[in-house]
């Protein structure tokens, strides 16, 4: 077994848990509305969809539908951001585009050709880059100690949160592994 093998492999282990967490988050939460629901299911189509597509065989759908869906996942985020006053709906929109990049990357790495060319491996480094910086952000925002702020815990915050910002920061995290693996 490869290197790259090993890693298709630690990828697809964490896209397919990744896309068990959200089908399971979405029967076991029945409180977050049709728009929850609707995320859920976006990030377990996109979670299975990540976990074949380091394979060969990962790529025998065809990408046409496959780019609209993400395309229209990618614009569904923060279209459907909410809030009663203008700053709380600019807040949720913030708190969504992580979400919108990841569905945008996936839209982009399913158009493969378009990545080959200089404007290409921009569009691919932006996009890299953000998915690492939210990934990170995601990963590390429970752990005060590594942001050098106060061990105080926002009593808001619900107490799955720091599930969720793993799973959120994971998925990230290995978007942009395959965005920089171009499969």
């Amino acid at each position: 077994m490869s290197a790259a093998d090993v890693v298709h492999w630690m990828l697809t282990a964490l896209f397919a848990a990744a896309a068990v967490h959200a089908v399971r988050q979405g029967v076991l939460t029945r409180s977050s509305g049709w728009r929850g629901r609707v995320d859920r299911s976006l990030h377990a189509a996109m979670a299975l969809s990540m976990a074949v597509m380091p394979w060969a065989w990962g790529h025998l759908l065809p990408e046409v539908p496959q780019t609209a869906f993400f395309a229209v996942g990618a614009l569904w985020f923060p279209a459907s951001a909410r809030g009663r006053s203008q700053a709380s709906r600019l807040a949720d929109l913030v708190r969504r585009l992580p979400h919108a990049a990841g569905m945008a990357a996936m839209a982009w790495m399913h158009l493969g050709h378009s990545m080959e060319t200089k404007g290409g491996d921009l569009v691919t480094g932006v996009l890299t880059l953000y998915l690492l910086a939210c990934a990170l952000r995601s990963l590390t925002r429970d752990m005060p100690a590594l942001r050098g702020t106060s061990g105080t815990v926002d009593v808001a915050t619900d107490a799955h949160a720091p599930y969720e910002h793993f799973w959120h920061g994971s998925m990230a995290l290995g978007t942009a592994i395959l965005l920089l693996m171009h499969c």
